[in-house]
């Protein structure tokens, strides 16, 4: 049966399980995030297929399982896995994705690796994700690609099928011209987009910086634009934008440009949180790391966009300037790494290993210890116990394209209290205005703003995070949703040269 919505995106959209000898597919461990959110867009359509890889020793053994049929709680859709080989996987993730492209988007370009790159295997396994999604497609289908390792899969989808809509999302930043630029490929890339019908990214910012390099590199005309008013891109932060592009026009097509953030789901957050389990174990929590100590958390994976050694640095000196703080607060942070093969990504962990081992070391005393880390990941039934719990969250990536962790620690707290401080470079920090903002690269910023953080008092804590909380949960994942398929419903008059039907409500307005 042919699909009329495809979500092409690289991970499966569920965990695999081996139980005597026979492998079962179970939902995420995770309801929240981003897959458990593209799952729920099947409700909405017949039927629905999503494409993803598959490791495969040998991907073209009969035995392979290629095409999947689920049945969950976000009902009944095919999954068509693309077999690829231990080699395949290395160089078109760990290493084009990972090394080549992902350094660019976030604005790091010292970390740029070219000589290791094999594009032809990157093209391959495109075309590869692109002739999958086709040959589950309805002709006029919306096939819905995710992120930028498939950036040449919507040029090779137009190809085939020539009536899709193709929508893109970026769940990175995107950069400025200049940065973008580096990458030798670049004109291929922005080729391929586009083809897209439509292409959208969390915040104004990126969705400017794309239309700026695609006007840099090909014959691309502004056909409208659109204000942003404060309560998406608010006049005088880090990421602000004022007016960003709504339709932009090339080679005979029109792209619909959108910006819109992920939201997150606070009715499910709650429901967790309200189980007798949960009370108990943020009772626990709290009798472990002590009544009278401040617990500051601080949770993310090993990657050093996410600043976690500047933030550990910020400790270390919290802890040396104001000696009174000692035995008086904990720092719980999670660096979970991901990809144990990639030297980068291995020496970022020695690195946040080494400065913890410090910390303990320099401060710890017999009846305390100034931290806790953990490198393995905490299920999300535990971790949002840990964000009740906690007093302050700190989140200081160096760049980000969203973070929803900002979103669910406000969601944990329901406006009764605790404290964020935000790095001003995540996407997020567009949105949560009342966050206490820190600038990562500066020390004494960061300094600055966990003194302003334990020094709150709770009356503006609640006022704080009520506001937060409020938008949270008005921007929620069902929010989001409304808005994306708002959006897929105004691409078809743009492809027939039509006027744009007006544009939905969002946080922009």
């Amino acid at each position: 049966m042919k699909s009329s919505l495809v979500i092409v995106y690289h991970r499966q959209p569920y965990e695999e399980v081996v139980v005597d000898g026979r492998t079962e597919f179970r939902e995420n461990k995770s309801p929240n995030g981003i897959v458990p959110s593209l799952k729920s867009f099947f409700g909405s359509v017949d039927h629905g297929s999503w494409v993803a890889w598959k490791e495969a020793e040998d991907p073209d053994n009969p035995d392979f399982e290629r095409r999947v049929e689920i049945s969950d709680s976000h009902g009944d859709y095919t999954v068509s896995r693309l077999g690829l080989t231990k080699e395949q996987v290395t160089q078109f993730y760990h290493v084009t994705s990972k090394e080549a492209l992902w350094p660019i988007l976030h604005s790091f370009p010292q970390n740029f690796n070219y000589d290791a790159v094999d594009w032809e295997t990157f093209r391959e396994v495109n075309r590869r994700f692109a002739e999958a999604a086709c040959e589950e497609a309805e002709d006029d289908a919306l096939i819905w690609i995710h992120d930028y390792n498939l950036w040449l899969c919507p040029a090779m989808i137009r190809e085939i099928k020539p009536n899709a809509k193709i929508a893109f999302f970026h769940h990175t930043p995107f950069p400025a011209a200049d940065v973008f630029n580096i990458l030798p490929w670049r004109e291929e890339i922005v080729d391929s987009l586009l083809a897209c019908d439509m292409v959208g990214f969390h915040i104004p910012r990126y969705a400017q910086n794309f239309v700026g390099v695609a006007r840099a590199l090909r014959q691309v005309e502004i056909e409208s634009t659109v204000a942003v008013e404060d309560t998406l891109s608010p006049v005088g932060t880090a990421l602000s934008e004022p007016e960003m592009a709504e339709v932009i026009a090339h080679d005979g097509r029109r792209i619909l440009i959108d910006a819109f953030p992920v939201g997150t789901n606070p009715d499910l957050i709650d429901r967790h949180l309200t189980s007798p389990e949960a009370a108990e174990r943020i009772a626990k929590i709290r009798r472990e790391i002590g009544e009278d100590q401040t617990l500051i958390l601080s949770v993310g994976r090993t990657d050093y966009t996410k600043g976690t050694a500047e933030l550990l640095d910020a400790y270390d000196r919290l802890l040396d300037r104001r000696p009174e703080l000692r035995g008086k607060v904990k720092l719980m942070v999670t660096s979970v790494q991901a990809n144990q093969n990639m030297t980068v990504y291995r020496e970022t962990q020695e690195e946040i290993d080494r400065m913890v081992g410090s910390i303990h070391g320099r401060y710890a005393t017999l009846d305390w210890g100034p931290i806790m880390h953990f490198s393995t990941p905490i299920p999300f039934d535990e971790l949002v116990c840990y964000f009740r719990a906690a007093d302050i969250c700190w989140t200081t990536p160096l760049r980000d394209g969203l973070n929803l962790v900002a979103k669910e620690y406000i969601a944990s707290h329901k406006g009764e209290g605790g404290v964020l401080v935000l790095s001003e470079f995540t996407g997020v920090a567009a949105e949560l205005q009342h966050a206490v903002p820190t600038n990562p690269y500066v020390s004494d910023s960061l300094a600055e703003s966990i003194d302003a953080a334990l020094a709150m008092d709770p009356a503006e804590q609640r006022t704080r995070m009520a506001a937060m909380y409020e938008n949270v949960c008005k921007y929620d994942i069902g929010h989001w949703a409304e808005h994306i398929f708002a959006q897929f419903d105004r691409v078809r008059p743009l492809r027939h040269g039509d006027a744009p039907t007006p544009a939905p409500a969002t946080a922009a307005e």
